[in-house]
């Protein structure tokens, strides 16, 4: 399954809202530099789809605020 993500780094804590069945906002209390907030994210969404870490990866979107992110 691929999901798009608006992520917003630097937040104050983790959180992920669905805003349909694709498309999900994900607050990352990591800042956007070296890759830091890429790899909470992937920590945080695989807490949320209770999934191995190994099971999601970007697809799109390294460096913008708008990813494609693949689950499973």
């Amino acid at each position: 399954m691929e999901i798009n993500v608006l992520v917003k780094p630097n937040a104050k804590y983790s959180q992920v809202i669905r805003i349909t069945k694709y498309d999900y906002k994900v607050s990352v209390d990591a800042p956007a530099k070296d890759g830091k907030a890429n790899k909470r994210l992937i920590e945080i969404l695989a807490e949320h789809f209770e999934v191995p870490r190994s099971y999601i990866s970007i697809v799109r979107g390294f460096k913008s605020k708008r990813k494609v992110i693949r689950v499973g």
